[in-house]
């Protein structure tokens, strides 16, 4: 039986083996209360999907939002926290970093669609992953959007974690012993079967944690494909998206996450198979790229290859969760991609072993 994620609904929504994603007599009642829009609602899903969090475009009256929400419970504990995360941004912001969509409401009453949801402001704009926007023919602009990107996340790096909404985010202890931890346990939860090298590399990443820089706020799923390009400056990043994994850290986190999933011109595809496109001649090395943030921010990138490998392993357990949602039949017809993951995940965490030799 076919997944439906959107019905009108609530009697619709009850009908179903399993539960919509949008009930949109709902959904317009929530904007109702917070004024955003009138009239008749459309919903479709936008962005990559099943793997995160799912987004929808809404349009209503003229006016355009996004809708962003976890996927179908029932849900890893404290994983896909679409609230925290909208909380994350907002405090983002007021802190000083503006490369951010408008968060415009947030619901943390599970009656409406059953999970926590936020409304944010539609953004016009490019998000670059296989083909390249008009303006970015240039090998010249090609290398300045990627130097922006890398100066995006100086200025995250930069925010003062000081300030009352950030502080709020900060815990104590090691942030690269508790993320090796999380993901061991999440492991345990997201396998569909027996993959021991997961095991062994989080093991060896445990055994030789470095020591922390003082903390930033880390995005954690740093990479162009989590970026917005300006629709009318395609060398700018105009907003930096999908802040799930976003905490108080040690920033190197970032980095070796930027690198272990960039392409790179004349080298091999990235593990993970994001944004391809930035194997096209004009864009940085990955050695340029870290050069660049050392540059820029004046940190040392000392034991990068361990943050390497750590990107890779922790992408690999995410991955699994995919995989295993595909293998449940929990996602669309359009997430078949997801079925690459049988191949995909042993792949990731192999590439984090090599990865982890080099530490």
């Amino acid at each position: 039986m076919a997944v439906v994620d959107i019905v009108e609904t609530a009697a619709e929504a009850s009908a179903l083996a399993k539960p919509p994603l949008l009930v949109l007599e709902r959904v317009r009642a929530f904007l109702d209360e917070h004024g955003l829009g009138s009239g008749p609602l459309r919903a479709r899903r936008i962005g990559e999907g099943g793997g995160s969090n799912f987004t929808f475009l809404l349009e209503r009256g003229g006016e355009r939002f996004v809708l962003r929400r976890p996927p179908r419970p029932p849900l890893p504990p404290t994983a896909h926290d679409v609230a925290r995360e909208a909380r994350l941004q907002l405090a983002l912001r007021e802190a000083g970093f503006t490369r951010l969509p408008t968060i415009l409401a947030v619901c943390e009453d599970e009656r409406v669609l059953g999970v926590d949801f936020y409304v944010m402001a539609y953004l016009e704009g490019h998000v670059v992953t296989e083909e390249l926007p008009s303006g970015l023919e240039q090998e010249r602009a090609r290398r300045a959007l990627a130097f922006d990107l890398v100066d995006s996340l100086v200025e995250i790096h930069a925010a003062d974690i000081s300030t009352p909404g950030l502080a709020a985010f900060a815990r104590p202890g090691s942030y690269n012993e508790r993320q090796v931890r999380r993901f061991t346990q999440l492991w345990e939860i997201n396998r569909t079967r027996e993959l021991p090298l997961v095991d062994e590399v989080g093991a060896r990443l445990a055994a030789r944690l470095p020591d922390p820089f003082p903390p930033t706020v880390v995005h954690g799923d740093f990479r162009l494909g989590n970026a917005m390009v300006a629709p009318d400056e395609p060398t700018r990043v105009a907003a930096v998206l999908d802040w799930e994994m976003g905490a108080i850290g040690d920033p190197r986190a970032d980095v070796g996450y930027l690198l272990a999933t960039y392409s790179e011109p004349g080298g091999p595809p990235n593990p993970l198979g994001t944004s391809p496109v930035t194997a096209l001649p004009g864009f940085p090395s990955r050695a340029e790229l870290a050069a660049r943030y050392a540059e820029r921010s004046g940190r040392d990138l000392a034991h990068l290859a361990w943050f390497e490998a750590l990107a890779l392993w922790k992408a690999a357990v995410f991955c699994e969760a995919i995989y295993g949602r595909y293998r449940r039949g929990e996602l669309g017809a359009e997430d078949e991609r997801a079925a690459r993951f049988e191949e995909g995940v042993p792949y990731l965490v192999e590439a984090a072993a090599e990865a982890l030799s080099r530490a």
